[in-house]
């Protein structure tokens, strides 16, 4: 058996790079569940990327247009009058990405697992059966903890966390997300309420799942009534090389991921883009340079997560009144980018009063920034 790009992970990355290469190439997708769905997202996407992209209406469950900003003793809100930001039903994007590359010509090999290569070849088992596919080019799409990954030697320098998610039912409002940055209740991370309708939100963090409790007790929301409980690992930081030889990553496989939020599906589906013209111009190794957008914006995440990792509660408080600043707030309604966190930053630092505040509370913070 054979094809032009086997892709190894059926989840959003790789299901979306199937659809861009389905009818240009022979693709066919591994995936290893027998079905699309399940691994804790809180599924909240820009709305200009998902829609740039071209990523499926009918996974669209909620649109949101601000968000509402908490720390220990403050708290602002930022909203915009049209959708910023869509709430996705994962297991609908999945399924649908993959019906699209399908009736494009791509095969599927689900409930399939990857084990490894050998002389050349992917060794696949589906079942007790064990077969071999070969390629031209294989793409690892599967994931924060990628076999294929292992398979090419590729090294991570990367944080790593464990992520908690609870749906739970309450009094919600639909168009504005919740951010929490609390250190005493929630110390590696912040907390996020995300409404799926007015009855339903999606509530979660990263960290421990004590720190999770403690939020939905602040929070004032009832244990009992959570319907849903997900938990899952993001890794933040590097992972090279996204290529070797006709191999490459893609996705959270390549840690494509925002060290600011832990979303990992634009910049997935984006250097999707990427890796599907370096696959048709017959030069893979284009393709990592081609991402450079996404890697400066890691690159930027990381320095911003460094700085909130030595920050305490007294400074979070004194970035929240710079912030909160109408000065500040008109800037980030008119200029902010869901997904261009690097864009944002520097549309807030352009202002010499806003600047001189941040350099009053830490030179470091403006070092990290820019």
């Amino acid at each position: 058996m054979r094809y032009d790009v086997l892709i190894i992970g059926g989840g959003p990355a790789g299901n979306y790079l199937a659809g861009l290469l389905a009818g240009k190439v022979d693709v066919a997708v591994v995936e290893k569940k027998g079905s699309f769905g399940g691994k804790a997202c809180t599924g909240i996407i820009g709305a200009q990327n998902y829609e740039k992209l071209g990523l499926p209406r009918e996974a669209v469950l909620n649109e949101v247009r601000g968000a509402l900003f908490y720390s220990r003793i403050q708290s602002f809100e930022v909203a915009r009058k049209n959708p910023q930001a869509y709430v996705v039903d994962r297991k609908t994007l999945e399924k649908a990405l993959a019906e699209r590359a399908v009736k494009r010509g791509a095969d599927y090999f689900m409930a399939t697992t990857f084990r490894g290569f050998k002389n050349g070849k992917a060794v696949l088992q589906h079942f007790n059966e064990r077969f071999e596919v070969e390629a031209d080019v294989y793409v690892g799409a599967d994931g924060v903890s990628s076999t294929v990954a292992r398979a090419i030697g590729a090294k991570s320098r990367a944080e790593f966390l464990s992520g908690y998610e609870v749906e739970v039912v309450g009094n919600f409002r639909k168009d504005f997300v919740e951010v929490w940055v609390n250190k005493e209740i929630i110390p590696d991370f912040f907390a996020w309420l995300v409404p799926v309708s007015e009855g339903l939100a999606r509530v979660g963090t990263f960290g421990d799942m004590e720190s999770l409790n403690r939020f939905l007790r602040v929070r004032m929301l009832n244990p009992t009534s959570v319907i849903e409980f997900k938990a899952g690992s993001v890794g933040l930081g590097w992972r090279k090389p996204w290529t070797s030889g006709n191999v490459a990553l893609l996705g959270d496989a390549a840690l494509q991921i925002k060290p600011t939020t832990a979303g990992g599906i634009v910049f997935g589906a984006i250097c999707a883009r990427e890796l599907t013209r370096a696959v048709l111009s017959g030069d893979l190794q284009s393709y990592e340079k081609a991402c450079s957008w996404v890697k400066r914006q890691i690159s930027f995440g990381l320095r911003f997560r460094k700085l909130f990792l030595r920050m305490n509660q007294n400074d979070i408080e004194r970035i929240f009144e710079v912030l909160s600043s109408d000065e500040v707030r008109a800037i980030i309604e008119a200029q902010a980018d869901f997904d261009d966190h690097l864009r944002t930053a520097k549309a807030v630092l352009k202002r010499p009063k806003v600047l001189a505040k941040l350099i009053r509370i830490s030179p470091a913070i403006v070092r990290a920034l820019l």
